[in-house]
């Protein structure tokens, strides 16, 4: 499941602990990393990454094949911890937390390999996602339309522009559908910041549209990441772009000044970008 999976069961936290945490989060920055480096053998694919996003900031992060954009995610989710440095999460060191721990703080990804339930339907993939996330999800009583996370599931399903599937087996749907039904799945139990990795890869230029309307109609205090190759999507859903080249950030600034930058376009744009 994207962005929501082996949750074990635990109690929920401390009241104490969670007003630390809201206490923490009301200042400073959603993800914060610092002098992060990720190296696997004597490859170094990430080196000495410094990175502030602000809490509902939407940011792309770009680059060429090999850039490091995918590790630069996996260490924000725990999924490849980095070798050196630390990340922060609104304010708290998360750095040694498993990705578990992470979600349950409200970060939350979507991946450039489907992990979708291709036999379950929309509203069921939609479902267990809503459910993976809540404090009842050991419980098998059988919900209702007006239960609170059957209401869920219904008001995510729209916002991704999914209604009209809402019964149809995933296997049966559009490569952009399951798209689109990633990210319906990414925004169960209310996150506070979500990683989107490579969302409109293989989309159809139809399909592209759907995608960047979905984006663009976030609620505003979703912060989010988003790592693209394809530049004209990503550039009018953010408001802020990192490059990156070979594990290092490159150049930092909004939308146009990065398209108007010599630099990038020789490296990534082929000399222009039109």
């Amino acid at each position: 499941m994207v962005g929501a999976r082996s949750l074990p069961d635990r109690e929920e936290p401390a009241l104490s602990t969670i007003a630390e945490r809201i206490a923490v989060a009301g200042t400073g920055n959603a993800i914060e990393l610092r002098g992060v480096s990720r190296r696997f053998g004597g490859l170094a694919a990430l080196s000495d990454i410094t990175l502030s996003v602000r809490p509902g900031e939407r940011r792309a992060v770009l680059g060429s094949n090999g850039a490091g954009k995918t590790t630069l995610l996996n260490c924000v989710t725990g999924d490849f911890p980095p070798t050196s440095g630390s990340v922060r999460f609104y304010g708290e060191d998360v750095t040694n937390l498993p990705p578990h721990e992470r979600i349950r703080r409200g970060l939350r990804r979507t991946y450039q390999i489907s992990l979708l339930f291709q036999g379950l339907s929309v509203r069921d993939n939609v479902y267990l996602a809503c459910l993976g996330v809540s404090r009842g999800r050991f419980s098998f009583a059988r919900r209702h339309a007006r239960d609170a996370i059957m209401q869920s599931v219904t008001s995510l399903i729209a916002l991704v522009h999914l209604e009209s599937v809402t019964d149809r087996p995933v296997g049966e749907l559009a490569h952009g559908q399951q798209r689109q039904l990633e990210i319906a799945l990414a925004l169960a139990g209310a996150p506070r910041f979500i990683l989107f990795d490579e969302p409109a890869a293989g989309l159809s230029p139809n399909e592209r549209g759907d995608l960047i309307a979905i984006l663009t109609a976030l609620p505003a205090h979703i912060g989010y990441i988003i790592i693209e190759h394809d530049m004209d999507v990503a550039l009018r859903v953010v408001e802020s772009v990192t490059m990156m080249h070979n594990g290092r950030i490159f150049k930092e600034g909004t939308p146009r000044e990065i398209e108007a930058d010599p630099q990038v376009q020789q490296l990534y744009l082929g000399g222009g970008h039109g």
